[in-house]
């Protein structure tokens, strides 16, 4: 079966699970960055009682480094619920308290944790993951972006009933989403999440009532979509142009992209591939920025520079002039 065709049979199921006679749930929310905050508020909004979530403990971030909670915690506490910021669920002590919430479930939407078997097995009904993936494609930690590096023509969102494994549990619920030729991991992001909420809701539904059963996923067909690191930001001009525009747009909006220029690192926010003109990898074209890449050629259409704002291709050549002939250097 294929990943648009399973994604089709599981909507199906899902529709079926989101029949009237919906369950009041207690639960527990595990989750730490923008992306489990539509989830959690879906989950609310739904009727569930949330009586506690999870979540990454508050870090420096920002300019100023100052310590902030995550996202999650931030909306939770908006919301009067009770937030644990743990930094381990492996002492008997954590698993104690988590036991104690009595939950019938628990959502887990990019914690951040590994939930030890005690854990997982607390809650009645289990736990329910929200993965940003067709599973078994892009287990692990940057699924989002690494479909966009890849080139995927679609992704989507996996329901899934958690084990002890990396991403290896039982499928409930998917749905497919494409990723078009401009599609950047912002975007995907958003819509992926926008999916999950849905998805989980009826997900926890067909559980409760006993009409939705986990699939194991496929033996075939895995990939790991490994943790985006910044050593990945910079471009490489010697890379086909079609894959420093996967690059742009899937480092979308961290880490960022960039090239150097005049001992300063240009940020490349957005920009279109040309499979037609050729030169060295790294020569300038003409006036528009054109780049020789090491098939066919790239043009930033939006770039900026340390300290400065964002600007469109125009204006910024205007102020910072990157003329014909010269040759941008390749990743030191």
């Amino acid at each position: 079966m294929t990943a648009s065709s399973r994604a089709r049979s599981e909507a199906e199921q899902s529709r079926d699970a989101s029949a009237p006679g919906r369950a009041d749930l207690r639960l527990v929310f595990m989750g730490s960055p923008a992306f489990a905050v539509a989830i959690l508020d879906a989950l609310v909004a739904a009727g569930h009682t949330v009586a506690a979530c999870y979540s990454q403990p508050p870090r420096p971030a920002g300019r100023g480094h100052r310590v902030q909670p995550s996202p999650v915690q931030a909306r939770a506490e908006a919301l009067g619920i009770p937030v644990r910021t743990p930094r381990t669920l492996r002492t008997a002590d954590a698993q104690a308290e988590f036991a104690a919430l009595g939950a019938d479930a628990a959502v887990v939407a990019a914690y951040g944790l590994i939930l030890p078997v005690p854990v997982l097995q607390a809650p009645r009904l289990g736990c329910l993951n929200v993965h940003a993936s067709l599973l078994p494609r892009w287990r692990g930690a940057a699924p989002i972006q690494r479909a966009i590096l890849a080139g995927d023509g679609e992704t989507g969102v996996t329901i899934m009933q958690m084990d002890a494994g990396l991403d290896t549990g039982g499928m409930l619920l998917a749905e497919a989403v494409p990723i078009g030729p401009r599609t950047t991991a912002a975007a995907l992001h958003d819509r992926l999440a926008e999916v999950g909420a849905r998805l989980v809701v009826r997900a926890l539904d067909g559980v409760a009532r006993g009409t939705l059963a986990a699939v194991p996923q496929p033996a075939d067909g895995v990939t790991y979509a490994a943790k985006i690191t910044r050593d990945e930001a910079a471009i490489d001009w010697r890379l086909p142009a079609a894959a420093i525009d996967r690059q742009v747009r899937g480092l979308d909006p961290w880490p960022g992209t960039w090239f150097v220029h005049g001992g300063e690192r240009i940020r490349v926010l957005a920009g279109v591939a040309d499979a037609a003109p050729s030169g060295p990898p790294g020569a300038v074209l003409d006036d528009r920025l054109t780049v020789a890449c090491g098939a066919g050629a790239y043009r930033p259409t939006r770039l900026q520079r340390p300290g400065r704002g964002p600007a469109e291709a125009d204006a910024f050549l205007r102020g910072y002039p990157i003329p014909a002939g010269t040759l941008l250097p390749p990743p030191g």
